[in-house]
């Protein structure tokens, strides 16, 4: 649920930046995401978590969105794929520092409290909202771009991407974004109940294996922003997408032991 409202939250987070700038629509969705984290820390049913984690995933694919677009425009071209690509490699640190986090709470406290906890300390990212409001500000480009729309007294139309001029763009990169996202989340999302169940590995869901997965994320998200400066965006999603192929391959068909296992866990999320 939260992954296709996330789907939602970029949307609507992309129309309301080109209508009322980049940096605030990223506070807007930094203080939304933190917000109905820590509500989901109240929850007493399984509908209410339900429901908050939905509101929390507008939040988190709005805070994607805002935040790629504001970097792509702040860089210069020749450093954008490697400007952005860092940025996305945020993702495994805060993975590692979320399970460092739940190793600890739940290590000291008992499992009926320490989820919360969790999700009470998600509340933490609406201080960057302070920091952001401070010393960041809208793109020159987008500022300029926004000029000449109010000289010419029209503002941006979140349809624009369907007009005939670009909507063979619009379709192509929709499929290949598709494609991309939902190729990976189904793997790796769903992948480690297969390799416990289906081939019988006992270090899957180990600390171990969460190491090594968060480790070969953070390589491979830094080795692709370097490639896409350097090879180009279109041959580095080929790249991609070959290694992809490959290793579904042997997950799927190659023996695998459990020592194995981590070395490919950290390939694999290097590769893909």
């Amino acid at each position: 649920m939260t992954l296709l409202t996330s789907a939602v939250g970029g949307w609507l987070a992309g129309m309301l930046a080109d209508r009322f700038g980049r940096v605030r629509t990223l506070q807007v969705t930094i203080l939304w995401f933190a917000v109905f984290t820590f509500l989901c820390g109240f929850a007493q049913t399984y509908s209410q978590l339900l429901v908050l984690r939905a509101l929390m995933g507008l939040g988190f694919g709005g805070e994607w969105a805002a935040g790629a677009v504001l970097m792509g425009e702040i860089i210069r071209a020749e450093h954008r794929g490697k400007a952005v690509g860092t940025l996305q490699s945020g993702w495994p640190i805060g993975w590692a520092a979320a399970a460092i986090v739940s190793t600890v709470l739940f290590g000291l406290l008992p499992a009926e409290s320490a989820w919360r906890i969790l999700f009470w300390i998600g509340l933490l990212p609406a201080l960057l909202t302070l920091f952001i409001r401070r010393f960041v500000d809208d793109p020159p480009v987008f500022k300029s771009a926004r000029e000449k729309s109010a000289t010419v007294g029209l503002m941006p139309s979140p349809l624009e991407i369907f007009s005939p001029r670009i909507i063979r763009t619009t379709i192509l990169t929709s499929v290949l974004a598709a494609g991309a996202q939902g190729g990976y989340h189904a793997l790796f999302t769903w992948l480690p109940t297969y390799l416990k169940v289906e081939r019988k590995l006992s270090v899957i869901g180990t600390g171990g294996y969460i190491a090594v997965v968060i480790a070969g994320s953070y390589v491979g998200l830094l080795c692709g922003a370097y490639l896409a400066d350097r090879i180009g965006r279109r041959a580095n999603f080929i790249l991609y997408a070959v290694c992809s192929l490959v290793t579904v391959f042997i997950y799927t068909q190659l023996p695998i032991t459990d020592g194995l296992m981590l070395l490919l866990g950290f390939s694999s999320r290097v590769l893909c």
